[in-house]
């Protein structure tokens, strides 16, 4: 008995262990999209570094904003990394979603750039602007033309999609575009000029992570891992930042020094401004909304008013981080 005892426990360890990896393999994943976007690269280093092996979790790369929204709202994915704005977009269609984590706050990030013979922002007067059609474009916008004491009407604007920046300035089909990384670091090089960015306009542009409730029933789990390994990318890239940037170098089409340095531009909440984002009778998350839905309704961005009382849900978050 003192051998069979032993070996019996051994199989059902052994054995056990099977059955947990075979319900993970079974698990359908937890589905998240994103686009092209350097606030959201810390998810893709989490899978890069291995924190997602073995886990029922399945990033999707997009080509737009408009593409995730599309397809969170078709049921495709359980997840998303959108602004806060497109956020309340989705919203305002009878979704019931949840913010499980502040990912990045725009500090510098999103860009209004010009051709180089543009030296002012009153210059834009008359020019071709593209910006997408979102809160966040015509935030940004908005703050430039109030600072060049410009009218809307007093600029053409051309509406664009994110992956449609880039050709379009490449192509002369614009003068200036309201743009993000890693393609601002691209525009620069080809000699475009910062006229304006969201450090003049600061806490106003925010992404974040987001979930349809109905969907993700019984993945709870699937969802803790997730911001577990997010969170553990996020030390990663504290701890070891010329590491980081290298291995995200390829994906973001950046050299490491360029990863670095459009990380300036952001503000990454840790888990501790994330407990303070989403945590709370009045979460900062509600606040920096409502403040957002009150502008898109101004600018018929929303059809009605939604209120994002319900939106912040920390219930997923960590209640620490493994360095």
């Amino acid at each position: 008995m003192r051998v069979i005892l032993p070996l019996v426990i051994v199989l059902l360890v052994v054995t056990g262990g099977a059955w947990f990896w075979l319900e993970q393999a079974a698990a359908p994943p937890l589905r998240v999209g994103t686009n092209v976007w350097t606030g959201y690269e810390p998810l893709y280093l989490a899978r890069e570094l291995g924190y997602y092996r073995h886990r029922p979790i399945k990033l999707l790369e997009l080509r737009s904003a408009s593409d995730v929204m599309q397809l969170l709202r078709a049921g495709s994915i359980e997840a998303a990394a959108l602004t806060l704005d497109e956020t309340l977009s989705v919203l305002q269609d009878g979704f019931d979603l949840g913010v499980v984590a502040v990912m990045d706050v725009s500090q510098g990030g999103d860009v209004l750039l010009a051709r180089p013979s543009i030296e002012t922002l009153a210059q834009l007067e008359g020019k071709r602007v593209g910006v997408e059609s979102s809160a966040v474009g015509a935030i940004l916008l908005g703050g430039a033309l109030a600072a060049a004491r410009l009218r809307d009407d007093q600029v053409e604007i051309v509406p664009l999609t994110a992956d449609e920046h880039e050709a379009a300035y490449r192509e002369r089909r614009i003068d200036a575009v309201v743009t993000f990384e890693p393609v601002a670091t691209r525009l620069r090089e080809q000699g475009a000029r910062v006229l304006f960015d969201s450090r003049r306009i600061p806490d106003r542009i925010v992404d974040v992570l987001v979930v349809r409730r109905d969907l993700i029933e019984g993945r709870e789990a699937t969802l803790r891992a997730l911001l577990d390994g997010y969170f553990q990318a996020l030390a990663f890239m504290r701890n070891q930042p010329r590491r980081a940037a290298e291995l995200s170098a390829p994906r973001l089409n950046l050299t490491p020094e360029e990863v670095r340095r459009s990380y300036r531009g952001l503000r990454l909440p840790t888990l501790a401004d994330n407990y303070r984002w989403l945590s709370g009778a009045s979460p900062l998350l509600s606040v920096t909304g409502r403040r957002i839905a009150a502008f898109m309704v101004q600018k018929r961005l929303l059809r009605h008013f939604v209120d994002p009382a319900r939106l912040a849900e920390p219930r997923f978050l960590p209640e620490a981080v493994r360095d």
